[in-house]
């Protein structure tokens, strides 16, 4: 399942910036530059969470967290410039899910925002995915091929759901690692290649001529749609 996420938030460069990431992992993210305009979007369309900027002109981001919470209990991150406790506080007794202080990358909020639903929506992410005889089931990390369980480590897992999310596009070697989310891990092509050679072979992939996950010289990895 896609996620629908509300972002309110006066700066506009910040929601371009999540706009993009935000759309290359699957996730639709609806804009309202002020919290009136948020409200209004609450009333008109179903989300998953919404991203709720503290410091705004006008209707700042404690009231409109409080007239949510009037409202709905959809989950409520707060996104703030401010590092003082008592705006946390109030925050979180107002109802607030949890608070992200800017800056942050647009990485770090996607996965506050799928800890957040984990806990409070976990079936907001029952997405279930297939390519090429491959099916994911995200939220149980479930890998089949051709109807038979397949085990991978944590780190196939997430290099696989970052092709397959992309199926039939290529994915840059150097980008691999970041799109499955794993800052962790150190980057680079050599790194990129091994990870790929053994999640061929628990693919059932064929080493000398690949037919799931291809070679692009010089470029990266795709996924194809059929094997």
């Amino acid at each position: 399942m896609s996620l629908r996420l509300l972002l309110i938030d006066d700066d506009a460069r910040l929601h371009a910036l999540l706009e993009r990431f935000f759309g290359e992992h699957g996730v639709t993210l609806q804009y309202a530059s002020d919290g009136q305009a948020g409200l209004r979007a609450l009333q008109q369309g179903a989300f998953d969470a919404v991203l709720l900027d503290v410091m705004m002109p006008g209707l700042d981001g404690l009231e409109t967290l409080r007239r949510i919470r009037e409202r709905s209990p959809v989950p409520v991150l707060m996104l703030t410039a401010r590092g003082d406790e008592t705006d946390r506080v109030v925050g979180l007794e107002l109802g607030a899910d949890d608070y992200v202080p800017k800056p942050f990358s647009p990485r770090e909020l996607l996965a506050r925002v799928r800890a957040v639903l984990r806990r409070s929506r976990p079936e907001a992410l029952g997405e279930h995915l297939s390519a090429g005889g491959i099916t994911v089931d995200v939220a149980a990390r479930d890998v089949q091929v051709d109807g038979q369980r397949v085990e991978l480590t944590g780190l196939e897992f997430d290099l696989l759901l970052a092709l397959i999310r992309r199926a039939g596009r290529v994915v840059p070697r150097t980008a691999l690692l970041a799109e499955a989310g794993r800052d962790d891990v150190a980057v680079g092509e050599r790194t990129v290649d091994v990870h790929i050679s053994k999640l061929r072979k628990k693919l059932g992939d064929d080493p000398k001529t690949p037919r799931r996950i291809q070679t692009v010289r010089g470029v990266g990895y795709v996924l194809a749609r059929e094997p």
